[in-house]
């Protein structure tokens, strides 16, 4: 019995007069008996009926039989729940059995799929195709419904291996049929040797077009670092990177997309190996050639920020043509460790034409010089001799830094601090913070330096030493330092002189330390004193007096003897404020 929600078939069928009931066979004569052979049906055949009823549960088909059969509405919908048929349709149905209350029970669903077997056992002998769609991705390749549920392993999708199925999903393609086993109701299907036709096809129509000039369209098979890969019909050819773009292109893949269509120009074409060289950025005009006129020097330009590197920001002013800012273009006096501090990639900026290279397609430009420029106004505020007050910014061995203004440092050298002390560190006299006043010595503006000097603030004593001491004069002074070739005497404080181990002593001293030692107080007479390089000569063996009056002969060879003696001092003898040194 199969219920519904109107009607008992159980019920109908008591409600039919006797003539819709087949006949039992002792009431019917030979005639009957032998017209009822002729349309006697048999359990596994497939008939055509007509549809004469449809309810919400069933549907009933006239098989020819004196009386009808049902079909299970379900068989009867589509994906969306609509009833597929009509009342009057004919369609073929499948004699499936009879249930406990004598009704004969038939199927569509059953009926389809035999006529799915027979249709795969004659492509299967006949070496034909069948079309089937594929519905989902299952372990080892694709499901594709040709009526029943067949597997397409995934080696057999494409002459090449083939990474991404699921594009294929949803597909109408047509198969071959490697194997199939009714029994098991298992189908293996392949489309190797229906791509292998196709592309061979392909690739006599695209040969037979393609020549080296010609404009194509393609699909992206691949993307590599060096290249795309296009597929023109049966046959690749290979963009490289190097022909995409007239400007720097650092990863195809950011750009382009497998699967994607695209115009290119055959740039080489070789028939005998089939490799094709193809080009994009040969269907645009190459801008490099026209660059010195669109971009002249000196010339305030737009872009957008495209890459940032360690050393500074590449600006693109207009597809395939990108400008560098250098790190040392960007600011005046903001000192900055890497761009990406103060910029990202995709900000709109003005910059400025600083040079063009079209041969080695390179700009030069600077962001700095939108603005004016500080040192040119600095030069004009602080002329030289201007005396500045600043914090100390920063110590380093060679001198101090001076903040005078915002962001920009005067150097104070080391050289400059003090005009009598020997300064062996700056960190002895200053400290960060400290507020100092300086003499502005010099400012360059091109190579933004800022000279200044402390010990200038005070008068040089070296010029009044002449004055005070003039030569043959003698000074009394305390011994501050040995040499090999000599000692220093401090007569001034932080005013040194150099006594030659020439001019010691009159008696040959292989030592000065044999005679003296550090804080003796000694006196010296002035042989000479150098301003500019900043040497006092002493000699102390002048102070010594005579003991007895030489012969003729005996003061002809001491006058010699001093002569070469006072000559080798005056070759070797070496003085300077704040350092020993020997030329």
């Amino acid at each position: 019995m199969v219920n519904n929600n109107n009607t008992n078939l159980t019920d109908e069928k008591e409600a039919k007069p006797d003539s819709f009931l087949p006949p039992k066979e002792e009431d019917m004569g030979f005639k009957e008996l032998y017209e009822q052979s002729l349309n006697q049906l048999q359990y596994g055949d497939i008939a055509r009926g007509k549809v004469v009823q449809i309810t919400s549960d069933i549907v009933m088909v006239d098989v020819g039989w004196k009386t009808e059969g049902f079909i299970p509405i379900r068989e009867l919908k589509d994906a969306q729940g609509n009833v597929t048929i009509s009342v009057g349709d004919n369609i073929e149905v499948f004699i499936d059995k009879r249930d406990s209350e004598g009704n004969l029970i038939l199927s569509r669903e059953k009926a389809a799929k035999l006529k799915v077997w027979d249709e795969i056992k004659q492509v299967s002998e006949n070496n034909a195709t069948i079309k089937g769609t594929i519905v989902e991705k299952v372990k080892g390749g694709l499901s594709v419904d040709i009526g029943i549920i067949a597997f397409l392993p995934g080696s057999q999708i494409d002459t090449r291996p083939v990474k991404d199925l699921d594009h294929y999903i949803g597909q109408s393609l047509d198969f071959n049929i490697l194997k199939y086993d009714r029994k098991r109701n298992n189908i293996v299907l392949s489309r190797r040797a229906i791509v292998a036709a196709e592309r061979e096809l392909e690739k006599k129509e695209t040969l037979n077009t393609i020549s080296e000039g010609s404009v194509v369209e393609g699909i992206i098979k691949n993307i590599t670092d060096y290249g795309i890969f296009i597929d023109l019909g049966g046959i690749d050819g290979l963009l490289h990177v190097t022909d995409i773009s007239w400007g720097r292109i650092a990863k195809p893949a950011e750009i382009f997309h497998k699967g994607e269509k695209i115009v290119v120009k055959i740039l080489s074409f070789d028939r005998e190996k089939e490799r094709v060289s193809l080009g994009l950025k040969q269907l645009r005009e190459n801008p490099w050639e026209r660059i010195s006129e669109k971009y002249p020097v000196g010339a305030l330009v737009e872009g957008k920020v495209v890459n940032l590197t360690d050393y500074g920001v590449f600006i693109e002013l207009e597809p395939g043509v990108e400008g560098l800012v250098h790190i040392s273009e960007m600011y005046w006096t903001r000192e900055i460790k890497h761009p990406s501090k103060v910029m990202n990639i995709g900000d709109v900026v003005n910059v400025v034409v600083l040079e063009v290279n079209p041969e080695a397609k390179r700009v030069s430009l600077s962001l700095k010089q939108t603005t004016a420029n500080p040192w040119e106004k600095l030069k004009e505020k602080y002329p030289v001799g201007t005396v500045v007050k600043g914090l100390v910014r920063n110590i380093t061995n060679f001198g101090v830094f001076v903040g005078v203004e915002d962001g920009i440092d005067g150097l104070v050298h080391v050289s400059d601090i003090s005009w009598k002390h020997r300064v062996t560190h700056p960190s002895e006299y200053f400290k960060k913070g400290q507020e100092v006043e300086a003499v502005v010595l010099n400012i360059d503006v091109d190579n933004e330096k800022f000279s200044l000097g402390i010990k200038q603030i005070e008068k040089n004593p070296w010029e009044e030493l002449p004055q005070r001491y003039a030569p043959g004069s003698v000074v009394t002074g305390k011994i501050t330092n040995f040499t090999d070739f000599g000692i220093f005497v401090e007569i001034e404080d932080g005013i040194e002189g150099l006594v030659h181990i020439s001019e010691i002593s009159s008696k040959r001293v292989k030592s000065s330390a044999e005679l003296y030692n550090v804080g003796d107080v000694v006196s010296a007479v002035v042989k000479s004193i150098d301003v500019k390089t900043k040497k006092i000569r002493l000699s102390i063996k002048e102070m010594e007096a005579p003991t007895q009056a030489p012969s003729s002969s005996s003061s002809q060879y001491i006058n010699n003897r001093e002569n070469i003696g006072s000559n080798l001092a005056q070759a070797l003898a070496d003085v300077k404020i704040g350092g020993h040194s020997k030329e």
